[in-house]
């Protein structure tokens, strides 16, 4: 089995060569996060991985490899500094530990802000950005209340519900994460709302400086987003939505899902009517997500951090897995949600044999969706084997999930 980050991490880099050397392995062409943490794994640095690199894609069938030039990465650390920005590395004390939960964690962050916010426990809040006047007023209300119990508020600084979390929660700090780079503030209507953020909070990237966002990167962001939060709270979201895909991504980490319920002839309802359908816990008020919290803590085996609900003991600063036992008892509000377990590493494979499991999933996919489990067992692969590379293609923009989560080629 391929070694996951979150049991055998990488040492961080240490010097200025090896920072450069991780970030150029990094931006370099076909090296996803996957085969990133391959390649040191194989390798032992990111150096050695760098030397090694064009014979790996000859052998994959790509000649003429190109590694991703020094000057490159060196201009966008100096445009990383002149911005105010920060650069950190899984490994190092500054990074948030719960995103070891993705089955694919960024090997590099950037930070613009105060970092230290990304140690508070986190909520995450996300929506429809063509949101309703009352969707708008339950995520400020939500926001606000989670912020005055000591939750620092997630989400991605879009229009809509993203901009009502963030603005309703500026006052205690909040996380905003960002499609694009950490300085490329997107929607421009949103630009001082990101600037403001920086006063008590953190925007966070793992995009390279000043790339502008695209369409497929924003799963990418939405899945960081879920994996900061202790749990996720969908307001406002349309069957096909990315507040969906956060969803998915949400559960597949063990996060807790909820959301607020709307009229059935809302189109921007149906998300999350679905969700509750399917075992969310039903949002009425921020109390129906404080009330959810202790249980959340029980289950995620640990204290709750802040004691945000009144009366409740404070958690001590540092807590070993031992005690987690003694946590406080579940609340009689919990979340039937059945959690899909993060998905396990994959098997190592070379380069070219990742690439033919690409070949042969998009091959079996048509302009008809495809239950998952049909084309897994089309592919007459293991389940454990395909799903990765099925949410790899996903995050990626070439395949693309319809209602009832069915599979098809992006169009």
């Amino acid at each position: 089995m391929e070694l996951h980050p979150s049991t055998h991490p990488p040492l961080p880099p240490t010097t200025e060569d090896e920072r450069l050397s991780w970030l150029r392995l990094l931006r370099s062409y076909r090296v996803g996060i996957s085969t990133f943490y391959r390649l040191l794994n194989d390798h032992g640095t990111a150096h050695a991985a760098l030397d090694a690199l064009p014979e790996i894609a000859a052998q994959a069938g790509v000649p003429d490899y190109r590694i991703c030039p020094e000057g490159v990465v060196a201009a966008e650390l100096r445009a990383g500094r002149a911005a105010g920005a920060r650069l950190i590395y899984l490994g190092t004390p500054d990074y948030p530990t719960q995103l070891l939960d993705l089955a694919d964690p960024p090997p590099m962050l950037w930070l613009m802000g105060r970092a230290e916010v990304l140690k508070r426990p986190m909520i995450a809040i996300v929506g429809a950005r063509n949101a309703s006047s009352l969707g708008l007023r339950m995520a400020r209300g939500v926001a606000e209340d989670l912020a005055a119990g000591g939750y620092v508020v997630v989400s991605g600084l879009a229009r809509g519900i993203d901009a009502a979390a963030h603005q309703a929660s500026l006052a205690t700090g909040g996380v905003a994460v960002m499609a694009g780079g950490v300085d490329a503030l997107y929607p421009a209507e949103n630009a001082a709302l990101a600037e403001s953020l920086l006063d008590s909070g953190v925007r966070v990237s793992e995009m390279p400086m000043g790339l502008q966002p695209q369409a497929r990167h924003f799963p990418r962001r939405n899945r960081i987003i879920a994996g900061l939060g202790r749990a996720l709270v969908v307001v406002e979201a349309a069957a096909k939505s990315g507040s969906l895909l956060t969803a998915r991504a949400a559960l597949d980490q063990g996060r807790e899902v909820l959301a607020v319920p709307g009229h059935p002839f809302d189109a921007r309802a149906a998300g999350c009517n679905m969700l509750i359908r399917d075992g969310a816990l039903l949002v009425r008020s921020a109390r129906d997500v404080l009330d959810a919290l202790p249980a959340i803590s029980a289950r995620q085996g640990e204290f709750d951090l802040r004691a945000p609900i009144e009366g409740q003991a404070a958690r001590p600063s540092d807590m070993t897995s031992d005690n987690a036992t003694s946590a406080a008892p579940a609340s009689s509000r919990v979340n039937t949600v059945a959690k899909t377990p993060p998905v396990p590493p994959p098997d190592r494979r070379s380069l070219q044999e990742t690439a033919q499991l690409h070949t042969e999933i998009l091959g079996r996919l048509g302009p008809a969706p495809m239950a998952e489990d049909q084309l897994i067992r089309d592919l007459a692969r293991a389940p454990h084997l395909v799903t990765p590379e099925i949410t790899r293609l996903e995050l990626d923009g070439r395949l693309q999930r319809q209602a009832g989560g069915l599979l098809a080629l992006a169009r």
